[in-house]
C-alpha cells in the first residue's frame, strides 16, 4: 500500500511511544500566533437532542505544555455522526461531534516540537488526528501497530467535559497531550477531511491482503457505492488493480464508481433474486465469478447475497457493519465450507493505516482519481442540522461543514 517504507512506519510509532512517555516537563510560556487574534470563546456545534444540534459558545482554555490549539476548517460528515444524530447509539448525548475534521495550528505548548511522524510542527502547519492513548503501562509497539481504534478514544466521540472543544464540528478544538497528531500541510483540504474515511478502507485492503488471494489480476467486486464502498474502488486501483465490478442500486453512483475505477457496474435493481444477481456480476467479469469480493453496505441481505458472488476458494471482506444493523441469513454448508472461502472482517484502522493513507491519497491524485468529488455538499456551522438531514436523505456522497 503506498510508498510509506517499515523504517518510516516504525519512525512513526517510536515517536508515539516517546510523546506519550514526555511527562512532567516544568510549566512555561505557549507558542501562540505572532499578531493573530484567538477569540475569547469558539463556537461548538453540540447534539443535545436526538436530531438536533445547538451551536453555542464555550470559553477557550489555557492550553497546556504539550496541547495544541486548532481552528477548524473542515470536517466531513461520517455514517457514525448519523448514527449518533439519529439513534444515539453510544449513549454520548450531550455530545460534540466530528471527526473527520482538520484545521491549522494557532497555539501550541512549549513542549510541542514535533507530530506523531516525527515532523516538525509550527504554528500555521494545518493538522488531524487519529487516536488519544491514555496513560497505559501495557502499551507496546506491536499494540500501536496492531490495535484497533475503536480500543481508544477520538476526537469528535468523547463524553462531553468542562471543556467542550472535543469534536471537530466547531470553530476551534483542543488537542490534548498524548493524542496523535499528523502534519498534513501538503495536502489540500478536502484531501484532508478524507483523511480519516480513506483509512477505513486502507486497512480493509491490507485485511483483504493478509488472505493471499488479493493480487494484481484479481476479478474483484465490490458492494455498496456509497463514500466507503467508492473509497474501496480507489485504493484498490491505486494498488493496480483493475478488473473491478462495482455493484449497487443507484445509476448515479455507479457511473462515479466508474470514475473511481471500476471497469464494470451491476445495478441490484434490475435483477430479480440472488441467483439472477450473481449470474449479472459473474457476466461482467465475462463469465467468471469474482476472486474477491468488498462487502460496503450495512444491509443484512447484502451479506447474505455477497457469497454467492464469489468463486470456489476466493476471499470475502465485510466492513459495512460498523454497528449492530442485525443478522444475516446465510447457507454455511453452501456458501462458506463447500466453497472454501477465506473471509476477513475489518472495522475503523489502525495507527499504521493513518500513516500509510496520507501516500494513497497523493498516489490516488497522482493517477487521475477524482477524490475531491466525493464531497458534493458543503454547509457552514450554524447549518449543521440541515447538513445532518441531507446525508439521511443520502443526497450526494460525502456532506462536509466547512468554516470559512
Amino acid at each position: 500500500m503506498g510508498n510509506i517504507n517499515t523504517a518510516d512506519v516504525e519512525a512513526v510509532v517510536k515517536q508515539v511511544l516517546e510523546s506519550m512517555m514526555d511527562r512532567g516537563t516544568p510549566s512555561g510560556s505557549q507558542k501562540a500566533v505572532p499578531g493573530a487574534a484567538i477569540p475569547e470563546k469558539a463556537r461548538v456545534a453540540m447534539l443535545t437532542a436526538l436530531e438536533k444540534y445547538e451551536v453555542k459558545e464555550f470559553p477557550i482554555p489555557e492550553v497546556g505544555d504539550g496541547d495544541i490549539l486548532v481552528k477548524v476548517e473542515g470536517c466531513g460528515i461520517c455514517g457514525t455522526d448519523a448514527h449518533e444524530f439519529k439513534k444515539d447509539p453510544f449513549g454520548l448525548i450531550p455530545v460534540a461531534l466530528g471527526h473527520e475534521g482538520t484545521g491549522e495550528i494557532v497555539k501550541m505548548g512549549k513542549n510541542v516540537k514535533k507530530d506523531s511522524a516525527g515532523k516538525p510542527l509550527k504554528i500555521g502547519d494545518k493538522v488531524v488526528t487519529c487516536m488519544i492513548f491514555k496513560d497505559n503501562p501495557d502499551i507496546t509497539m506491536f499494540d500501536l501497530n496492531k490495535q484497533n481504534v475503536g480500543g481508544a478514544d477520538v476526537y469528535g466521540l468523547l463524553p462531553d467535559d468542562d471543556i467542550h472543544l472535543n469534536g471537530w464540528f466547531s470553530d476551534y478544538i483542543l488537542i490534548r497531550e498524548g493524542s496523535t497528531v499528523f502534519n498534513v500541510s501538503d495536502l489540500d483540504l478536502k484531501s484532508r477531511i478524507l483523511i480519516e474515511p480513506c483509512a477505513v478502507l486502507v486497512h480493509a485492503v491490507e485485511r483483504a491482503k493478509s488472505t493471499g488471494i488479493l493480487r494484481f489480476n484479481s476479478r474483484v467486486v465490490v458492494q455498496g457505492c456509497g463514500p466507503i464502498g467508492l473509497i474501496c474502488i480507489a485504493v484498490l486501483r491505486t494498488m493496480g488493480i483493475e478488473n473491478i465490478v462495482a455493484v449497487d442500486g443507484e445509476r448515479k453512483r455507479l457511473d462515479f464508481a466508474k470514475e473511481m475505477g471500476a471497469g464494470k457496474s451491476v445495478d441490484f435493481k434490475e435483477h430479480k433474486g440472488t441467483e439472477a444477481l450473481a449470474k449479472a456480476v459473474e457476466d461482467a467479469f465475462g463469465g467468471y465469478p469474482a476472486d474477491f469480493a468488498f462487502q460496503c453496505t450495512g444491509a443484512p441481505a447484502a451479506h447474505s447475497n455477497i457469497y454467492k458472488f464469489i468463486r470456489n476458494g476466493g476471499g470475502l471482506c465485510e466492513l459495512g457493519f460498523f454497528i449492530n444493523n442485525g443478522d444475516a441469513t446465510i447457507n454455511p454448508h453452501l456458501d462458506i465450507c463447500s466453497k472454501e472461502l477465506t473471509m476477513v472482517g475489518s472495522w475503523v484502522y489502525t495507527l499504521r493505516d493513518y500513516a500509510t493513507t496520507f501516500d494513497f491519497l497523493k498516489r490516488a491524485k497522482g493517477i487521475g482519481l477524482p477524490m475531491e468529488k466525493l464531497i458534493t455538499h458543503e454547509f457552514p456551522l450554524e447549518e449543521i442540522n440541515e447538513a445532518h438531514k441531507t446525508n439521511l436523505r443520502m443526497e450526494g456522497l460525502k456532506i462536509a461543514i466547512i468554516n470559512k
